[in-house]
């Protein structure tokens, strides 16, 4: 898709003529104008000037948005430039949020407020001279005293001046109807446009029969002239224009949130010294420095350092992440607490938070399917309201014998009344706030189809492994067989199945290798320097291996029965300890045995998410059916299914059958939502009406979907359904309003209920309805960003939970660690050992993490016995067995990149 630049649209007309005259140019396959972004994307292999010249053709103008072009670059650049050290020249790949964020910048509302003051600057001595002194016989000026000429005269100069300062709707009016393409400003020129010339008219019969003496009749005309309304209109269009400017700029407050998130500067590292650049200078491969609490200014690998970041902006989780050598970080995360050095891998427009921001502002940028409807009646709005004011003055100068001035009033009251505005930004402004709630919440839509589509589901498709389970299979249960004619532990089964483990490859094995290392089993990994003999993995059956001369073995139950016990011996094993219920939980076992004898057996499963259940019923219950789509057996399938309580489960498919499966339920008229994170997963994605990825998936399951949810929560995926359905709701009050606010508006105008309710207004009561309906279209959609605090308060509340979850479990090992401290300096005090302590002030120290660094590098000092470090305080506490230097202690601060203030 190619990607342009659109400047003079106004109104949803303009978007309509635009996209009609880009798709007659031959090779054109699809094109979509946006009025919110004033942009254009076109699909086909079509000459960039001949693009421009059939928008230019159409009144408007059209420049290309370069990507590879150091000027009127919006998505990108590149230019040569010199290295940081000044020694070669190299080139600089420019992130494209440099450019968006001119892109995105609010240019308008300033220069709208600017017109606006002027306006009115004028304005309003022209009201008081018109309305002011006609009606309530404000003092004028004594040569203005009954001189009806110098006050028409002085009504038409201060109009004229207004008409300069709004001249831009003039301009624009009169070019769009040259080319064939009415517009708004074509209806706010003629209605102001005619006011004035019919004024001037006016004036010159006045002087006529001022010239003949008959001063009563030129003093009557003066209620003809109408150069207040000619400038009120445009007042009052401009207010309008401002307040639709400064609320549409509120629309992309989420991107323009994204954007501020890539740091300004970034420390690299050239020749052994540190030299701070522009972010979007860092270039691939270069060595970066990060201090604690500074954004990290493009996606890396830290070489060197250990850290904790706050990852909240990508994921949404509050709790820092530790990161140590060869860890990945990406831009616009925060770098909590130690200095690390990184390489950089990605930059530019590749990095995460730069293809976050792309795919918002691409969504943002496209058209839903229910905009069609607002196209078509935009298409042909204005003409078709130019002939209802001709229609209009008509009626009334001929049929209902009304004199000029009022069947002009009329006309024009129907000019200015009729907004094509609101129509052209019922949907696309909603999409825009609506993508933006999405972006806060790591919610990301493609295209605003896929926004839309996704509420109209009917039917979920979610697969199983790493969608509703964690995709990674984990120990659940470890069962001694007690029979043994040996006395033998379960520490000792786990130190025998760690070390017949360790080596394999095989997903089971890692899973029982990660078991074994945990806090909890770590002291069942007592020693690794057995005698290990005669390894082999045998195919299909498990592992076995003579470790101190003794045989032993990892299998299949199967393997066990035939080889290692008679079956009587494995049936009964079998019996006592219920394994075969746990086979029928989805449970996959591995059997250990020596030489003729059953030592346990382990058994992993990939356990259900915690959120699954709870969302999988949210989906329900708004109506939606949910079904478990998986390539594993029946018996697996059946259990996570009833576990996280699914409609229905299909199970034993290939992944070309999951996209077959897809397709049977969109045939039978469902609207169908696909979720899955796996290779095997993007053929149904793509098959699916809207398909949607989990972020910790393949690259290739992401590529697929038309959303991606990147907290990899099945929660999100009734959060975006929720999202969608508000979207689509608030499309459809913005569309009902603007259709409503013309159907009554334009007929109250031209003055057909008059005769039933005496009901009628001027010009300038119409000029400041059309100001005000685009202005309350926009409004309406900002009213989505209130859904935040409903759809998503169950997230927060969850990440609550798990932080204060997390916060007790800490504050309960600091009490043990406390109460044991206690005890320990009581058996010292005994022993009759003296101790000290130091108190450390310490800046940079900012959450539990940044302590944690402190307290492990200064218990490495000899002499040092504890440690206390509080980062809300911001001091350390160290307790001595012995003198240490305080130079000591501040340079192992100082290491961890803190700041010792002593």
């Amino acid at each position: 898709m190619e990607k342009y630049k659109v400047e003079g649209m106004t109104c949803a007309a303009c978007v309509a003529h635009v996209e009609k005259a880009v798709k007659k140019v031959e090779g054109v396959n699809d094109v979509t104008v946006s009025l919110l972004t004033n942009s254009m994307e076109i699909d086909g292999a079509v000459d960039d000037a001949v693009i421009c010249k059939a928008v230019e053709d159409a009144g408007y103008h059209a420049y290309k948005k370069r990507s590879n072009s150091a000027e009127n670059s919006l998505s990108g650049c590149t230019t040569t430039g010199r290295d940081i050290d000044g020694s070669n020249s190299a080139e600089y790949e420019y992130s494209a949020q440099v450019d968006l964020r001119d892109d995105f910048k609010d240019t308008t509302t300033p220069k709208m407020k600017k017109r606006l003051f002027q306006s009115v600057l004028f304005l309003l001595p022209l009201m008081y001279v018109s309305m002011g002194h006609m009606m309530f016989n404000f003092p004028l000026p004594y040569f203005m005293n009954n001189n009806h000429i110098a006050i028409g005269i002085t009504e038409m100069l201060l109009a004229i001046v207004v008409m300069l300062i709004n001249r831009n709707f003039f301009i624009s009016g009169v070019k769009s109807t040259m080319h064939g393409s009415p517009n708004m400003d074509t209806l706010v020129a003629m209605g102001s446009g005619i006011s004035f010339i019919y004024s001037v008219i006016v004036l010159y019969g006045m002087t006529y029969y001022m010239s003949i003496s008959e001063n009563y009749k030129a003093a009557k005309m003066m209620d003809n002239l109408y150069f207040e309304s000619a400038a009120m209109i445009l007042t009052l269009i401009t207010i309008g224009k401002t307040l639709e400017s400064y609320s549409k700029g509120r629309t992309t407050d989420a991107i323009k949130g994204l954007l501020d998130l890539i740091p300004q500067k970034a420390t690299v590292i050239k020749n052994g010294k540190e030299i701070t650049i522009d972010a979007f200078e860092v270039r691939k491969d270069d060595i970066f420095l990060v201090r604690p609490t500074e954004k990290i200014p493009v996606d890396g690998i830290i070489v060197s350092g250990e850290s904790a970041i706050d990852e909240s902006v990508l994921t949404g989780e509050s709790i820092p992440v530790d990161k140590a050598s060869g860890d990945e970080v990406s831009v616009g995360t925060v770098n909590v607490s130690g200095v690390i050095r990184c390489k950089a891998v990605r930059v530019g427009q590749n990095t995460t938070l730069s293809q976050m921001i792309e795919m918002v502002s691409q969504s943002a940028a496209s058209k839903a399917p229910i905009a069609k409807i607002a196209d078509k009646v935009a298409g042909i709005f204005t003409p078709v309201v130019l002939v209802i004011a001709l229609i209009t003055a008509f009626v009334w100068l001929f049929w209902l014998q009304a004199d000029v001035g009022t069947a002009l009033t009329h006309a024009i009251t129907v000019l200015v009344i009729s907004c094509p505005c609101a129509l052209g930004l019922a949907t696309p402004v909603a999409i825009m706030v609506g993508n933006g709630i999405g972006a806060k919440t790591q919610i990301l839509y493609k295209t605003a189809t896929a926004l839309e589509t996704v509420g109209r589901a009917t039917t979920v498709i979610l697969d199983k492994t790493g969608t509703i389970t964690e995709g990674k299979p984990r120990v659940t249960n470890c069962i001694l067989n007690t029979n043994m004619s040996m006395e033998f532990s379960k520490e000792d089964l786990l130190q025998i199945a760690f070390l017949l483990e360790k080596d394999s490859k095989h997903p089971l094995a890692q899973a029982i290798v990660n078991y074994c290392q945990t806090k909890e089993n770590k002291g069942c990994v007592k020693d690794e320097s057995h005698l290990i003999t005669e390894y082999e993995e045998m195919s299909g059956s498990g592992i076995r291996a003579r470790i101190n001369g003794v045989m032993y073995y990892a299998t299949k139950g199967e393997y066990v029965k035939k080889h290692i016990v008679d079956s009587k011996k494995y049936e009964d094993f079998i019996l006592q300890n219920n394994v075969d219920e746990l086979l029928l939980m989805g449970k996959t076992p591995l059997f250990f045995s020596r030489e003729d004898e059953i030592l346990g057996v382990i058994l992993v499963s990939d356990t259900v998410k915690e959120d699954s259940a709870r969302a999988i019923n949210g989906l329900k219950k708004m109506g939606l059916k949910v079904v478990m789509l998986t390539g594993d057996n029946a018996k697996t399938a059946e259990y996570i299914a009833k576990t996280a309580e699914v409609d229905e489960v299909i199970s034993d498919v290939m992944p070309i059958q999951k996209a077959d499966v897809v397709k049977e339920y969109k045939h039978s008229g469902e609207v169908v939502v696909m979720v899955g994170d796996g290779i095997n997963d993007a053929l149904a994605l793509t098959e699916a009406d809207v398909g949607l990825a989990i972020g910790a998936g393949t690259d290739i399951a992401i590529e697929a979907a038309d959303v991606v949810l990147v907290n990899s929560s099945l929660s999100d995926v009734v959060s975006a359904i929720q999202l969608s359905k508000k979207v689509i709701s608030n499309i459809h009050e913005n569309l009902f309003w603007a259709f409503i606010y013309n159907i009554i508006g334009i007929p109250l105008a031209a003055g057909v209920w008059i005769g039933i309710t005496g009901w009628t207004l001027t010009p300038m009561f119409g000029a400041a309805a059309m100001s005000l309906s685009s202005f309350c279209v926009c409004m309406n959609a900002l009213r989505l960003n209130l859904v935040t605090k409903k759809l998503f308060s169950s997230q927060k509340n969850n990440k609550q939970t798990l932080e204060t979850n997390i916060t007790q479990e800490i504050s309960e090992k600091a009490q043990e660690t406390n109460i044991t401290q206690n005890n320990y300096e009581k058996n010292k005090e005994k022993e009759g050992i003296s101790k000290m302590t130091k108190t450390i002030k310490v800046e940079g120290m900012m959450c539990h993490n940044c302590e944690n660094h402190v307290k492990k590098a200064l218990e490495k000092i000899d002499g040092v016995e504890s440690v206390v470090a509080s980062h809300e305080k911001g001091t350390v506490e160290v307790t001595l067995t012995k003198e240490v230097d305080d130079n000591t202690l501040c340079e192992a601060i100082k290491e961890e990149g803190y700041t010792p203030l002593n």
